[in-house]
Parts: structure tokens; sequence; C-alpha cells
């Protein structure tokens, strides 16, 4: 399998990082080595992002205690939880589904990202991976878990930001994003930045920059041929959870990055649907030292 589809070498190449990309790309692995076995088994949470039935992207999480993912062969994971009802993967994840994920743990600044095809099986998934690889640390905010029995609230839809939003928009310093390409291939990434960094410009509207990246362009080679994407804002102090779904363009107009500090380019999100579950996780997390490479927000 070609580490790079066509939509990330257009990236790479008009970013003029082509060179950088193929020899970072040496870090994609097929199998998965005793160091990310190891580092798997230690996780309590698993970020991941997959299309629904109708084509919509969307990002959300797992969780269970230590021991929850586990690796069940040279490139497959057992995963012992899935998408509570209400969750918009629910119900696509009972059923096959191509399915993008990230490990990531801020209590030392570690992820690793897992893309494949995941299969129900009782009480859990197992998940055929075809690409593992590490990320670095860079826009991960350190901070600690605790368990807190999960009380979910009553899922509420809609297809525009409120006030209560916008709020938890603004005050985030930790998103995740999950895009596919042309064949449903799907990716789950992380960002992060000084609170304020992801933006609401209304309702229906919102901008991020982009940061220096480690050049592979896996987010935007997808939204290249595919502009459909969905992220997930957790409030990492209630559990609370905001799903989005809709469509992400990648402004490449310099004198815009400029305006943004540390921006590399510039990311217009245009929100479809939404769907917000108050303290759906039992996970709970101590305040962030935020990361030294942010940058700062206006």
């Amino acid at each position: 399998m070609k580490p790079f589809h066509r939509g990330e070498l257009a990236v790479q190449e008009r970013a003029g990082l082509s060179e950088r990309a193929r020899a970072v790309s040496a870090a994609i692995m097929t199998e998965i080595p005793a160091v990310a076995a190891d580092f798997l088994a230690e996780q309590p949470v698993l970020f991941i992002g997959a299309a629904d039935s109708s084509g919509n992207v969307w990002s959300s999480l797992l969780t269970g205690e230590p021991g929850f993912i586990t690796v069940s062969g040279p490139s497959s994971l057992s995963v012992a939880a899935t998408p509570s009802t209400g969750d918009p993967l629910h119900r696509t994840l009972a059923e096959p589904a191509r399915l993008g994920m990230i490990a990531l743990q801020p209590g030392t600044r570690r992820r690793m990202r897992m893309n494949g095809t995941a299969r129900p099986t009782d009480g859990g998934l197992e998940i055929r991976l075809e690409q593992i690889y590490a990320n670095c640390p860079k826009y991960i905010q350190k901070r600690e878990p605790h368990w807190q029995p999960a009380a979910p609230g009553e899922p509420r839809e809609g297809g525009a930001l409120t006030g209560e939003d916008i709020t938890l928009v603004e005050n985030t310093d930790t998103f995740f994003i999950a895009t596919t390409d042309t064949d449903g291939n799907a990716d789950a990434s992380h960002r992060g930045g000084d609170p304020g960094f992801l933006e609401a410009l209304s309702p229906h509207r919102l901008r991020w920059p982009d940061y220096v990246g480690n050049s592979m362009f896996n987010t935007f080679g997808n939204l290249e041929v595919n502009p459909r994407a969905g992220l997930l804002i957790p409030d990492w102090t209630t559990g609370t959870l905001l799903h989005l779904t809709g469509m992400a363009a990648v402004d490449w107009d310099p004198d815009h990055a400029a305006a943004l500090p540390g921006a590399q380019r510039v990311v217009d999100f245009t929100v479809e649907r939404l769907i917000r579950i108050d303290h759906a996780s039992p996970l709970r997390w101590s305040a962030p030292q935020f990361s030294r490479f942010n940058p700062p927000t206006r």
C-alpha cells in the first residue's frame, strides 16, 4: 500500500514539502511494534473518526479502563468498547466500517495514529490496521485523567451552534478532526493550541490556524479530494462532547494566514449538523499545562 494518495501528494507539493513528506513516510508501519502495544495497553481513551451511511464524517471517542485496547495480532487490535446510543458513530460501528484512530496520552504528550477497518464483536470492535505511526508531541496540553461515573444527558441535535456551544468552542485548547478520502478510508487527527485558537465566526462557521506539522498532510490531503469533515470538541472538566459534521476548506492565502499568529494556512469549517451530549464521557481531566509550542492567540 502506498503511503500517500493523490490528495496528500497534491497538498505536499503545493506546500513545497514533498521531499520532507517522503522522508517522514518511513515512519508509517503496517505492523504494531512492541513499544506501541505497551503504549496502547496504558490508554483509557481512543479518539476515532468515520463516515456514516450518508457520507457525513464524524469524530468521537471510546473509553475504558487501561487494557481495554489490546493487540490481537501483528496488525490488529481488539477494543472492548463501542459508541453509546446517541453517539453519531453508534450505528456506523455496528457494521464493518473504515475507521481512523488516534491514541493520545496528554500526561506524557504522546500520540499514535492508526487507520484500518473495524468490525463489531460481542461488546467491542476488532480492527485490522493498515497504517500505524507515531506523531510528534507538539500542541498537546499536559493533563492527567480521573474517572467519574458517566451520567449522559439526552443528545441534543441541531444545525447551528448555540451560545453554550460557542462558549465551549472559544474556550477549548484541543479538538479532534476526522476526514476520509474518496474510497472512505478514514483518518483521525488532533489539533491543539491556546484557548481562542479555534474561533466561532458565526453559529454556522468555525476557523482555526494550521500550525507547522509533520508534513504528511493526511487531513489536508483528504480534504483535497473530499471536503466533508467531523469535529469532536470535548469539555475536559465535565465530560461533555460536542460532535460537529460539515464541510472544511483550506485557505492558502498567505495574507489571511499572516493575520493569525503561527498560522501556515487557515481552515474554514461550515457546520451542517451537530450532536451535543452533556457528561457523555466518564473521563475527567486536570487543568492543562499548555504546550510550549502553542503560538499566541490574538
